[in-house]
């Protein structure tokens, strides 16, 4: 009796020993994510707003119901998702590249890979008043550049209506690409080189090499940092707001943007937490998608 039990009684002490170790780690999640994020949750079906001096109200759904019918939001929405399609595809496509060339054997490459992740070491604010000054329309450096090349007198790019959300876009696939360079070359570097010398014998060229050898082991690496890459850019604040604040007219008014607009320019505090109680929805659906998917595909994705 009594050793039949003792396994059970130190499986109890390890749980115990564990959650204890977790412990430190998970207070501060649950009190700055889990917490608000709860809050933000219940605040959205109140009519909570600023400087009002009667009690906070109930009322249901009429904030979700508000948000229906609201076209500004929606076409904040749809700039959204053009700006993570927008920025997460060539991102992707431009760090495989480097990722690639950083794979290669080539002289300096530790200097080549160092400056490859500067843009990662800038905070968003830095990047966005470095660019600011890049398209400025007096003296930035691109005006300049088409100017001596006399190519025209250039434009005012953050303030175009046809050319404000192109100009953050492709400030966005710069700042982020250093993360998906590390990711894929991470993912490049674990492939075992045999693998490329036997197709090689076989007479595959570089197309088939990497069809075949390359891409089947960085799959996994590639699907994930894509997913995650969408899901921050389409969470983008800081940047866009540093670069535009949401203008010429709405044309780079992200979906983080108008809630933050509703909240602390408006005062809708209510309002704003059902916008982001919809946000979350949103990207909790495309997580699942991506995780079903990798389920379905196990060890193949």
């Amino acid at each position: 009796m009594t050793s039949s039990t003792a396994p059970v009684k130190s499986r109890g002490r390890s749980d115990r020993g564990a959650w204890f170790l977790v412990l430190p780690a998970l207070l501060p999640i649950l009190l700055l994510s889990v917490g608000p994020l709860l809050y933000g949750v219940v605040l959205a079906f109140t009519d909570a707003q600023a400087g009002r001096t009667e009690p906070t109200q109930w009322v249901g759904t009429l904030n979700f119901q508000d948000l229906l019918h609201d076209s500004l939001f929606w076409d904040s929405f749809r700039i959204g998702l053009l700006w993570a399609v927008g920025v997460t595809v060539p991102q992707f496509l431009l760090a495989l590249g480097l990722a690639l060339l950083l794979d290669q054997r080539l002289r300096l490459r530790w200097l080549a890979r160092a400056l490859a992740i500067i843009p990662w070491a800038m905070p968003e604010v830095v990047v966005g008043i470095m660019w600011r000054l890049v398209y400025n329309p007096d003296a930035g450096i691109l005006n300049e550049t088409i100017r001596d090349l006399g190519l025209g007198d250039g434009r005012d790019w953050l303030t175009g209506l046809a050319t404000a959300l192109p100009a953050v876009i492709l400030v966005g696939v710069w700042a982020g690409m250093p993360q998906t360079t590390v990711a894929l070359l991470a993912g490049l570097q674990n492939t075992p080189g045999e693998l490329h010398e036997a197709a090689a014998l076989d007479g595959a060229g570089a197309w088939r090499r990497f069809r075949t050898v390359t891409w089947p082991a960085i799959r996994p690496v590639a699907l994930a940092i894509t997913a995650l890459n969408f899901v921050w850019n389409f969470n983008s604040f800081a940047l866009v707001y540093v670069l535009t604040s949401g203008g010429p007219g709405g044309r780079t008014r992200l979906p983080m943007l108008f809630a933050y607009e509703e909240a602390f320019r408006y005062g809708q505090f209510g309002y704003a937490a059902a916008m982001g109680c919809v946000m979350v929805a949103v990207v909790s659906v495309m997580l699942a998608f991506y995780l079903v998917g990798r389920l379905r595909g196990g060890d193949d994705a």
